[in-house]
């Protein structure tokens, strides 16, 4: 048996000619726009606050946090592309060149400069955002004399939601399809064009990327109080999601052969794991503001 799947128009209001409000486009406004109302809403948490090293004032005002959504948002469209560009367009072309979007990739970049910023012919990297909002939030930091690890927990706590609505985004667009399956769950995706039942791993990162990671950082900000040691909460996250979207990757069809078995998108992953592991390793070597007062 298996589950149909469900046809929802990609483009939810066509404006005019090739004008259109796509999902896609709006998972990302609204994953923006909903990460910053949680973020104030935490703001105004005073509880969330008391404690060193905070002592009673939140690491940015809610004016901060408006003004960085400006920011965060070009990181992560321009970081999103680049991120593309580089690990996929080039690094995995070069070592696949005959997977379907690598057609004149990369050299098709020296030849026609407009395809770097093509994204409305696909291709979006989250490791490449990931990077772009890291400089963006550091860029913001260093302008405001605000604290990069303190902001830096904030989006994270909140990134979750973005992921979520935008794996909901490329379910509704029927790409970024699993690999063939026989669970009673399988989907025959229209694009795929091979009638063979899948997974719906867009369905299973939104689960796991999303909502789950979302959870985790949130108790380990209520309950556990990590946003008291500045950094901590970004290495959850960063080794989080690294490590989710590894395993996800066993079930998502990859782009295109990377190293055998071993996808671009682990790769990626493992340098997220990395990343996370050195700076939780930074973040507890700090001394608390009670141990530097003792």
């Amino acid at each position: 048996m298996v589950i149909p799947f469900p046809q929802i128009d990609p483009v939810l209001i066509h404006i005019w000619g090739p004008f259109a409000i796509r999902w896609y486009a709006l998972a990302y406004v609204a994953g923006l726009l909903l990460g910053w109302w949680f973020v104030v809403a935490m703001l105004r948490q005073k509880s969330l606050w008391t404690n060193p090293p905070f002592n009673g004032t939140p690491p940015a005002t809610e004016e901060d946090m408006g003004d960085l959504v400006v920011w965060a948002t070009l990181g992560v469209v321009i970081g999103g592309r680049l991120g593309w560009d580089i690990f996929y367009g080039t690094f995995l072309c070069l070592s696949s060149p005959h997977a379907p979007y690598c057609t004149g990739l990369p050299g098709g970049f020296l030849s026609h400069p407009l395809r770097l910023i093509a994204a409305w012919d696909g291709g979006m990297s989250f490791h490449g955002g990931a990077i772009g909002v890291i400089l963006a939030i550091w860029l913001f930091c260093r302008r405001r004399k605000l604290s990069f690890l303190m902001i830096g927990d904030l989006v994270c706590l909140v990134q979750p939601i973005g992921q979520f609505l935008g794996r909901i985004a490329n379910f509704i667009n029927g790409e970024l399809w699993g690999k063939p399956s026989n669970v009673p769950w399988a989907m025959i995706f229209p694009r795929a064009q091979d009638h063979i039942p899948r997974h719906p791993s867009q369905l299973y990162e939104a689960a796991l990327e999303g909502l789950l990671l979302f959870a985790v950082l949130q108790i380990c900000l209520r309950i556990f109080r990590l946003h008291e040691r500045p950094g901590l909460i970004s290495a959850i996250f960063l080794a989080g999601y690294g490590l989710l979207r590894f395993v996800v990757e066993f079930f998502r069809e990859p782009d295109t052969p990377f190293l055998g078995w071993f996808s671009m998108g682990q790769a990626l992953s493992v340098a997220l794991l990395a990343a996370g592991a050195v700076l939780a390793w930074y973040a507890l070597k700090r001394p608390t503001a009670v141990e530097r007062a003792a």
